[in-house]
């Protein structure tokens, strides 16, 4: 099955570009060039990927990423931001984009990019064994890519969830940062802040008070690890 991403920049040169190189690379590509744009062609499209700049007219990136989180096909989000916008890209990371790539960038990099998340999204993956991790009142599929907290559906990014998992499959194991961004985001290169976002945000959903977290323990100077439940 052909995958369909839909490319969101307002600059056609950057949007022509990144076409052709996914194009080249067997994705079926469609472009929108403002935020409204974005939303209305993502209702009638239902792209497997959204590769989203945060600086579009009318609506913004941001407000798009805020918008396609909100939608129950969790369809993932590579964005692009400026290299000076820090602050932007982590709230885009706090929002729930699932990858990023500031500019100017390598096209060759984005389509790995995009790949990377689409195999981790499970778009065209072979299936895996079947899994359940169980820690406590926090329970994870991993085959369905599901997680419930006594007895509710978490609503995990693609991200959250690989995070989650590989930390539930190394209970009490310290991991750097650098370790976490290479072994789940497949990155040997990148912005430690990505790791320490989406730790914030996996323990607002699965922690009972995330600013004393019981599960995902910071261990000062090093990184973090994975404490099973006790009760």
């Amino acid at each position: 099955m052909t995958q369909r991403v839909l490319v969101v920049d307002d600059d056609q040169t950057v949007s022509d570009v990144i076409r052709r190189y996914l194009e080249n690379d067997g994705f079926q590509v469609s472009l929108a060039a403002d935020g409204a744009a974005a939303l209305a062609a993502v209702e009638r499209q239902a792209p497997h990927l959204v590769v989203l700049d945060l600086m579009l007219p009318r609506i913004s990136g941001l407000e798009v990423c805020r918008a396609l989180r909100v939608r129950p096909d969790g369809v993932p989000i590579v964005m692009l931001t400026a290299r000076g916008d820090e602050s932007d890209r982590i709230l885009g990371l706090q929002l729930g984009a699932d990858d990023y790539l500031t500019k100017p960038f390598s096209p060759r990099e984005l389509v790995l990019r995009v790949r990377s998340v689409l195999r981790r999204a499970g778009a065209g993956a072979p299936p895996e064994r079947p899994e359940a991790l169980t820690d406590g009142n926090l329970v994870v599929h991993t085959t369905s890519r599901t997680a419930r907290l006594a007895g509710t559906d978490l609503a995990l990014t693609l991200r959250e969830f690989d995070l989650l998992v590989h930390l539930m499959r190394h209970p009490s194991r310290v991991f750097r940062r650098a370790e976490l961004l290479e072994q789940v985001w497949g990155w040997n290169f990148g912005d430690h802040s990505t790791v320490t976002v989406h730790v914030r945000r996996l323990r607002e959903k699965i922690e009972t008070n995330p600013a004393d977290p019981q599960r995902i323990v910071t261990v000062w100077g090093v990184g973090y690890r994975y404490e099973p439940a006790h009760a």
